[in-house]
C-alpha cells in the first residue's frame, strides 16, 4: 500500500494503454478523420473510457445523458457497454460536429442506442420534463456552465444515479496561481470542483483518470 498516489511514467502509462483501453482502430480513425475536419482533437483518454465502460456494466446503468458530443467519441464508447434497450441522449451545440457524430454513429451501427440533439445543451435542458430518468450524466462541455447542468439535471437523475464531469483536474493547471493554459476554464472547473462537493444531494469522488473526473453519487 502507499499513502500518496505512484506517479504514472510513460512506460506504466504505455501499460494502462496496452490492457485497459476502450479504444479500437475505429475510434483511432474517428480521431484522425475529425481532425481533417477541423474538428477540436478534445476527447476523453483510451483509459478513461475503459473506465466508463466498466462504470456503465457495474452500476447497470441503462440511460445516459451527454451534454456536449463533440464528434461522438465518448457517446460511441459508452453505448458499446450498454445493455440491450440502453440508451444515450447526447447534446451537441454545433451543428457540424452533430453532423459529422451522427455520421460516425451510423458506421458504428448505434443508432439505436444513441440519439444525437442538436442544441445548446442549457436550451435543451430547459425544454424537457425528465425525472429520475437518467442512471448517468457526462457532462464534457463549456466549463463555465457546469454548475448549471449540474442543477438543472439533477432532478433528472434517478436516486444512486451518478453525475460525472470531465476536465476536473484542469488540464494539469488546477492549482496554479497563474495557469498557464485557459485561465478562464480553469478558475471555472476550480470553483465547480467546490461547489460540487458542497451538493448536500451528493457524495463525490474525483477519478485521476485522463485530466480528471469528478463524479457524485446522488443520494
Amino acid at each position: 500500500m502507499s499513502f500518496k498516489p505512484t506517479e504514472i511514467s510513460d512506460d506504466i502509462y504505455g501499460f494502462i494503454l496496452d490492457n485497459y483501453s476502450a479504444e479500437d482502430d475505429f475510434l483511432k480513425n474517428l480521431r484522425s478523420e475529425a481532425s481533417k475536419e477541423n474538428i477540436p482533437e478534445i476527447c476523453i483518454s483510451p483509459d478513461q473510457g475503459n473506465y466508463m465502460q466498466f462504470l456503465i456494466k457495474s452500476a447497470g446503468i441503462k440511460n445516459i445523458l451527454e451534454i456536449g458530443t463533440l464528434a461522438g467519441y465518448s457517446a460511441i464508447i459508452m453505448a458499446r457497454a450498454l445493455p440491450e434497450g440502453g440508451k444515450i441522449t447526447t447534446v451537441e451545440k454545433s451543428e457540424k460536429h452533430a453532423e459529422f457524430a451522427k455520421k460516425k454513429i451510423s458506421e458504428a451501427n448505434l443508432n439505436d442506442k444513441i440519439e444525437v440533439i442538436v442544441s445548446d445543451g442549457k436550451d435543451y435542458l430547459r425544454s424537457v420534463d425528465y425525472k429520475e430518468h437518467f442512471d448517468l450524466v457526462f457532462v464534457d462541455a463549456d466549463k463555465a456552465s457546469y454548475p448549471q447542468y449540474l442543477d438543472m439535471t439533477t432532478p433528472m437523475l434517478k436516486k444512486g444515479g451518478i453525475f460525472a464531469a470531465d476536465n476536473a483536474l484542469a488540464f494539469g493547471c488546477l492549482m496554479m496561481e497563474e495557469p498557464t493554459r485557459n485561465p478562464k476554464q480553469v478558475k471555472a472547473i476550480l470553483e465547480f470542483n467546490k461547489y460540487f462537493t458542497q451538493k448536500e444531494e451528493y457524495f463525490t469522488h474525483l477519478l485521476t483518470i485522463g485530466d480528471g473526473l469528478i463524479m457524485g453519487y446522488k443520494k
